[in-house]
């Protein structure tokens, strides 16, 4: 053998020991990094060994930016188990895989009908380095929109079951940002309170922050973390970190009874995705709404015309109240049929019932004051359709007797209530519940619930929930202000439909607002109401007063027109608690919803979003002394082009809404 040859051998042996040197002491490897399609949003895996005040030893770290600017720094991954050492530290990188999706699917029940579903993804195996050598893989995606990521645990030897107390997932934004965050302090929750303006260090370690959470990077992009595809798991909040500025870590709900135990599980198993979306406006994010529903498998019903989106009359906010009428109003039949007959002259498709109907331990009866058979002929004569209120315990324990009485009844849909919870258990409550009612044709709307992680495109029975402080708080406190009302299109909204419960009526200024039970106000103007008919998302959407404060009364035509699903989705403008302004598109028809906070403010909106040609404008806004008055509405009509911008003067309180039609 040459002496040249043997160089090279040698040099390439001695390549090989370094290598392997590299390897075993512990050395990172190479960053891995992702972009999204438009390359606007850049991701970057590492496995390091970060200074304090980062946790020790080497880890798994992400980080985030969009546009070149940080969103997130150095953000540890990590799984902590019951009864075994948490799977954080140690990792060697033992493959990657690369992958690119670019598709369209029609989803006939949301802010947008063909939804493209385009992605970048990286796979990234781990190992530890020391015995057991237990495997992880995490998955990343990059969309224009944002980023997504989950862990997935193979199949493996000593975790073939596990029960994990908690993830080390981090959130760590540079600086100290700004937020608009939901602080519950429980795992026991409706999510029914105000999203309050926060500093990231306002977080502490204890805090119990629900999501999604909205994000104001400093002189930066605007950011929410959110989750899709919740199945079999427990439900996520965030706290702050201890001697971080700006960070967060992820938080799981606990089983009932075990305080270290979230998840019961065997492999293979994969976590929910962990979503940060990403825009450079509060407005864009409303637009990005479809991440959390593509990140959600497709529909497991291979018929779904027998789901109807529409809007519902509906008895319990106005305390089953009715005027002018020659019987007692209350939960009996006659109340019932009066509301069908509103829902009908309305071209409402449902009535719902609420609570009372039934003994609320036994769904599968009635209460006397209830004739149920000829409630269902009387809405059936009338074309309209029955949706029943229920108790989710009654359900847990009745629903294979339930649902299938309620398809022979000839129901169409229930609304649960009360659960209050997002543990495991509870979760799996709410896949088996829609399953089940998608089986039997029963749409499904949940209330006392957690916000939605984009279930509805697996199971689209499922048209809302609540998970957000509605209308209803207008009865007994003063929580549901205008600042409110402005802000939940940034934060809850973002994760899906939210039953509101809008359509009040009874309008009154900060002044003249009182709570009250029966024939109750709402705080801000009669315009600002029907604008959340275009701001609001939900496929069923409650018109919520009683009959005789809509029939013939100024707005309700709009109430009428307003459709519950759209084609397309448009943010124009907005800042969260101040203002926001939405346009949505149903067939050739464009609708309009502006609504402010307390503060009277004059917008001029572009309607570049217009096709070509004339439109007809039929514009229901604040009147002029709609300061005084909050019921004072002023309708008009003019033409307009793509080329004009809408001049609109929204009062204290107040909003306006809008109908474009082509102008024949």
């Amino acid at each position: 053998m040459g002496k040249g040859i043997r160089a090279v051998i040698k040099r390439l042996c001695l390549g090989s020991v370094l290598l392997f040197l590299a390897a075993s002491s512990g050395l990172a490897a190479a960053p891995l990094s992702l972009a999204s399609p438009d390359g606007k949003l850049s991701l970057t895996f590492e496995l390091r060994s970060n200074p304090q005040p980062y946790l020790p030893g080497q880890r798994a770290y992400y980080r985030l930016s969009f546009q070149g600017k940080t969103v997130l720094k150095d953000s540890p991954l990590g799984l902590d188990f019951k009864g075994q050492p948490a799977l954080d530290r140690g990792f060697e990188v033992t493959g990657s895989q690369r992958a690119s999706h670019d598709t369209t699917w029609t989803n006939a029940f949301g802010a947008v009908r063909n939804v493209r579903d385009h992605y970048n993804q990286l796979t990234v195996s781990l190992r530890e380095r020391q015995a057991p050598g237990r495997r992880l893989d995490l998955i990343f995606r990059a969309y224009d929109s944002g980023l997504a990521f989950r862990y997935s645990l193979p199949r493996q030897e000593g975790l073939d079951k596990f029960t994990l107390s908690s993830e080390d997932t981090g959130f760590y934004f540079p600086g100290n940002p700004s937020a608009f965050a939901l602080d519950l302090g429980s795992y026991t929750t409706s999510y029914e309170s105000e999203f309050q303006p926060v500093s990231l260090d306002d977080i502490k370690p204890t805090s119990i922050i629900g999501i999604p959470l909205l994000v104001h990077l400093t002189d930066g992009p605007w950011a929410a973390i959110l989750e899709a595809d919740l199945d079999d798991y427990a439900g996520m909040y965030l706290g702050g970190v201890r001697g971080i500025p700006g960070a967060l870590m992820s938080k799981l709900s606990p089983l009932p009874g075990h305080s270290d135990e979230a998840v019961v599980a065997s492999t293979p198993k994969a976590s929910p995705w962990h979503v940060v979306m990403v825009n450079s406006s509060p407005g864009g994010l409303i637009d990005s709404d479809s991440l959390n529903l593509n990140l959600n498998p497709p529909s497991a019903l291979s018929d779904t015309s027998w789901i109807k989106p529409g809007k519902a009359a509906w008895d319990w906010w106005s305390g089953s109240y009715a005027s002018g009428v020659n019987f007692k109003p209350g939960m009996n039949t006659a109340t019932m049929e009066h509301y069908i007959d509103f829902a009908s002259k309305a071209h409402l498709r449902y009535m719902l019932i609420d609570a009372g109907w039934s003994p609320q331990d036994d769904i599968t009866r009635t209460v006397p004051a209830i004739d149920m058979p000829a409630i269902l002929a009387y809405a059936k004569q009338r074309n309209v359709r029955i949706l029943l209120w229920l108790h989710w315990t009654a359900v847990n324990k009745q629903m294979e007797q339930a649902f299938p009485l309620f398809e022979k009844w000839g129901v169409a849909g229930v609304k649960i209530d009360f659960m209050d919870r997002n543990d495991q258990e509870m979760v799996n409550f709410y896949h088996r519940t829609v399953k089940a009612a998608a089986e039997h044709h029963l749409a499904v709307d949940f209330h006392g619930a957690y916000p939605p992680a984009g279930l509805r495109r697996t199971y689209p029975n499922l048209l809302t929930r609540e998970g957000v402080m509605g209308m209803e708080y207008n009865k007994w406190s003063r929580r549901e202000t205008p600042e409110h009302l402005a802000t939940i299109p940034f934060t809850r909204m973002l994760a899906g439909p939210m039953d509101y419960t809008p359509g009040c009526f009874n309008n009154a200024t900060r002044e003249q607002f009182q709570p009250r039970q029966i024939q109750p106000m709402c705080q801000g103007t009669r315009a600002n109401q029907l604008a959340m008919y275009v701001v609001y998302l939900s496929p069923l959407e409650m018109v919520s007063d009683y009959p005789e404060d809509y029939l013939g009364k100024p707005g309700f035509e709009f109430l009428e027109k307003a459709p519950t699903v759209w084609d397309e989705t448009r943010a124009l403008n907005g800042e969260p608690s101040e203002y926001v302004t939405l346009a949505r598109r149903h067939g050739d028809e464009w609708f309009l919803g502006s609504m402010t906070n307390w503060t009277a403010r004059d917008l001029a909106v572009p309607l570049s979003f217009l096709g070509p040609g004339k439109w007809n404008a039929q514009i229901f806004a604040d009147g002029p002394n709609a300061n005084q008055n909050a019921k004072d509405l002023s309708i008009q009509t003019k033409q307009v082009t793509a080329q004009d911008t809408l001049p609109l003067h929204l009062a204290s309180g107040g909003g306006a809404a809008v109908i474009f039609s082509p102008a024949r």
